[in-house]
């Protein structure tokens, strides 16, 4: 990718693609629009259903637990019906699960509806590049890029629906997102065609097997605290910023922004010039002082914290996943999965704890919770560099940025 223009009118560029890349690719922006729909709903949520904060968290709790679990099982099913049928799964699942969630009469019931949604989302979002490499045209720069732009695109536009539709009622951003979830499936049913299946199936302890390789285990090790970093700003601060949906949609509009923006044109720049491990590191502290300042500042400070966290967290995602791509010599899938496997345990674990941590002490804490583990994931990196840069040094000129966009996806 380095030198060239993605965009350029060529045949390699990332605007000339069959309908069926399109179908995948605007489907896939839906589908991470689910990761972000809810954000500026949380207090709508528990005001509707006379819930606390700690409990729509769980809305958060439920689905990446099920995404995490559901890392074991997409190679495995893809493996053996092949993409198309994968995709279809995993795009009917949220329709009717998404579309439950709206009819929700309790937060046991909508937490319950969000971890089916999670486990279809797991299915699509997991084959959804794979698939778009294999249709693409002009080879898999322009694919992959196509992949991020969609995944940017879908980060920064799930807040902004969310607060639209629920200005009116918390329900109708579930409503929404299952009707296009709906179109998804419909055009991927009609442009997209099955591809070949791959020639060795996956087993479901495969990913497990390859995190045994000391490199890939430290890289999702260190993810693993940078998520709960992550998850802490996007689950809990709408209930810290506690401002009208439009407004704290508008917030996360801006955050996925930089997030998209940092992700898919700086963090490759900066990787060519410092080094991976550098920009992974600095990253991740400057990631730990935000935090400490959104904690502990006035309002409009936190809200601009908020925003700005997105340039962190784009450039770690794209630098933790390459490195977990390159670092072992396993197949990339099984790869991916067991680094997915582990980090999202933490997506998991921080929209709970997060209010808890703030029940038991003061709502500064949560903020310094996760701040100490974005240190703890750099600490991680810092301590096992003489491992991991080996791989890093080799991966940037070889891949550039073509890996980078599984960060959310796998």
């Amino acid at each position: 990718m380095q030198g060239e223009d993605p965009f350029d009118q060529g045949a390699g560029s990332i605007l000339r693609q069959p309908k069926a890349v399109w179908a995948t690719a605007g489907a896939s922006v839906v589908a991470f629009m689910g990761i972000g729909l809810v954000d500026p709903i949380l207090p709508s949520i528990a005001k509707g259903l006379e819930a606390t904060p700690s409990q729509v968290s769980l809305l958060f709790t439920s689905y990446f637990l099920i995404t995490a679990v559901a890392m074991l099982v997409t190679g495995f099913v893809s493996s053996r019906i092949g993409g198309r049928k994968t995709l279809l799964t995993g795009l009917a699942l949220v329709v009717v699960f998404a579309a439950l969630s709206g009819t929700s009469s309790s937060v046991a019931e909508l937490v319950g509806f969000r971890a089916g949604w999670g486990l279809g989302n797991a299915l699509f979002v997991s084959t959804a590049l794979a698939v778009i490499v294999g249709a693409a045209a002009g080879g898999s720069s322009s694919a992959i890029l196509l992949y991020e732009s969609a995944l940017g695109l879908g980060m920064a536009c799930g807040p902004l629906l969310g607060a639209l539709l629920g200005d009116a009622s918390w329900r109708y951003p579930f409503f929404g997102t299952a009707a296009l979830m709906a179109i998804g499936f419909i055009c991927i049913t009609a442009f997209l065609r099955e591809q070949p299946k791959p020639a060795r199936k996956t087993s479901l302890l495969d990913p497990v097997k390859a995190l045994g390789h000391g490199g890939l285990a430290s890289v999702a090790t260190s993810a693993f605290f940078y998520n709960y970093a992550f998850f802490t700003i996007l689950a809990f601060t709408p209930f810290v910023l506690n401002m009208t949906p439009y407004k704290s949609g508008a917030v996360f509009f801006a955050w996925g922004l930089l997030l998209a923006v940092f992700s898919v044109l700086v963090a490759p720049r900066l990787q060519k010039r410092l080094g991976s491990l550098k920009v992974l590191g600095a990253s991740l502290v400057l990631l730990a002082a935000d935090l400490l300042i959104l904690g502990y500042g006035n309002h409009t400070t936190a809200i601009v914290c908020t925003v700005v966290s997105g340039a962190f967290i784009g450039m770690n995602n794209t630098v933790y996943t390459e490195l977990a791509l390159g670092v072992s010599d396993a197949p990339r899938p099984v790869a991916s999965a067991g680094y997915n496997f582990v980090r999202w345990f933490a997506a998991a674990a921080a929209p709970y704890l997060a209010p808890k941590i703030e029940e038991w002490s003061n709502i500064h804490i949560p903020f310094v919770v996760a701040a100490v583990a974005a240190v703890v994931g750099a600490a991680v990196v810092w301590v096992r560099r003489t491992a991991l840069t080996h791989e890093a040094k080799e991966l940037e000129p070889k891949h550039g940025t073509e890996d980078g966009v599984t960060a959310f996806a796998n």
